[in-house]
């Protein structure tokens, strides 16, 4: 079974399962689990990684349109260095400043490899779910796309570089500005093609994008050997954390928005997801 499968016979089991953040009340809570083998590759700091880490949560929670007020980690390795847990720790708290919230702590635990669980945890009286597009509405993006993909190829030639893109800014304030006019919204964690297509599926409608509006990151430009490549970084690589969203207030929203949003498509009445008219493969990061 693989990943996708096992979501979902989660989703068919756990009725509130499904979104970037499960629901209760008021309180948006997210949880997320990565790997030194597959998150974190040679010559990821410490600091990177405490501060990717809480940051993937924080940007399921950015996904809902929701206000971040609080995040926790489980650290588990090998052994405990005072220099990495501190480095670690450091990062973690750096990214909850960067969007209002609190890092208050979490747990240790030894384990065969450097692994990592963060939960973050935030507030809405309106969340977004991904299941609330319309047909006619545009399909935005936040950012840029192929960032992380960039970083994985410069790590061995510039590991400083490499961890400055590794280390994404939330999309927290954007979800906040964009939450009053969006019909669905997730995050692109798993690759922007893989998010259509799980949005797509959740509001039981399809989307038409065009490759030549998909914005990609420059830096993308200066590593791939040539336009396949760029479209598998920008498409499929994943890790991206930007967020995905339907609205028909596209103007309102780029506005208001402190990050750029580009239209990339549309929502159709069909149940296909295309780029340029050609089907658009259900393809993304795995875990």
């Amino acid at each position: 079974m693989n990943e996708q499968n096992a979501l979902g016979v989660i989703e068919e089991l756990v009725g509130a399962a499904g979104d970037d953040a499960a629901v209760v009340g008021e309180t948006v809570i997210s949880t997320d689990m990565l790997h030194e083998t597959t998150d974190f590759p040679d010559g990821t700091t410490r600091y990177t990684a405490g501060w990717r880490s809480v940051g993937a949560s924080l940007s399921d929670i950015a996904a809902m349109g929701a206000t971040p007020t609080a995040a926790v980690a489980v650290y588990g390795a090998p052994s405990f260095e005072e220099s990495s847990l501190t480095a670690f720790l450091k990062g973690a708290s750096d990214v909850c400043t960067l969007v209002g919230a609190e890092y208050v702590g979490g747990d240790l635990d030894g384990h065969d490899e450097f692994t990592v669980a963060t939960t973050a945890i935030g507030t809405s009286r309106q969340p977004i779910y991904r299941s609330g597009a319309s047909v006619g509405e545009t399909v935005c993006v936040t950012g840029t796309f192929g960032r992380s993909a960039a970083a994985l190829e410069l790590f061995d030639a510039d590991p400083e570089l490499a961890n400055e893109l590794f280390q994404f800014d939330p999309r927290t304030s954007a979800g906040g500005a964009i939450a009053p006019h969006a019909g669905a919204m997730m995050d692109s964690s798993d690759g922007l093609a893989r998010s259509l297509h799980q949005l797509a599926a959740a509001s039981n409608c399809g989307i038409a994008v065009q490759r030549e509006h998909i914005p990609i990151d420059d830096r993308v430009q200066a590593v791939a050997t040539g336009p396949e490549v760029v479209t598998e970084y920008g498409l499929h690589f994943g890790e991206d954390f930007e967020l995905v969203f339907t609205t028909d207030s596209v103007e309102v929203v780029q506005a208001t928005c402190d990050v750029p949003v580009t239209p990339i498509g549309r929502v159709t009445d069909d149940d296909t997801v295309t780029i340029d008219g050609v089907a658009l493969k259900n393809r993304g990061f795995t875990h």
